[in-house]
């Protein structure tokens, strides 16, 4: 069960740091070879995903003052060792200091490993719709 628990806070925090959070925390919860998947590119290993938030932050779609936020609904979690894949559906809400609404909406799909450091998110896929 901790294992478990320990899976949905990494989903968790990502969401959370990607909103406001520090980058280099963020990219931490990644390994260093992760690569992230979803329509219209890719990402992979953390340099290129620490340059991908850096980029969505500039141009003021994601982090401190977009009035944006990531949110993680239903989640399904299947550890199996030292693995474990997260399956979860996510919202992504603009505007909401004025009048919230749901920008975007779709599914992720995780694999994450157990390191040293605890659970790292190895290989996400994200869907639309």
């Amino acid at each position: 069960m901790s294992d478990e628990l320990a899976v949905r806070n990494v989903v968790a925090r990502l969401a959370m740091l990607s909103d406001g959070g520090d980058l280099e925390e963020y990219v931490d919860l990644f390994t260093d070879d992760a690569r992230w998947d979803m329509p219209g590119g890719e990402l992979q290993g953390r340099e290129n995903l620490l340059a991908g938030a850096i980029e969505r932050r500039a141009a003021g779609t994601v982090g401190p003052g977009s009035n944006t936020r990531h949110v993680i609904t239903t989640q399904a979690v299947a550890v199996d060792g030292e693995e474990a894949v997260s399956d979860s559906y996510w919202q992504f809400w603009a505007n909401t200091a004025a009048e919230p609404s749901i920008a975007l909406f779709g599914t992720y799909h995780d694999r994450l490993v157990r390191t040293e450091d605890g659970w790292k998110l190895a290989h996400r896929v994200i869907s639309f719709g």
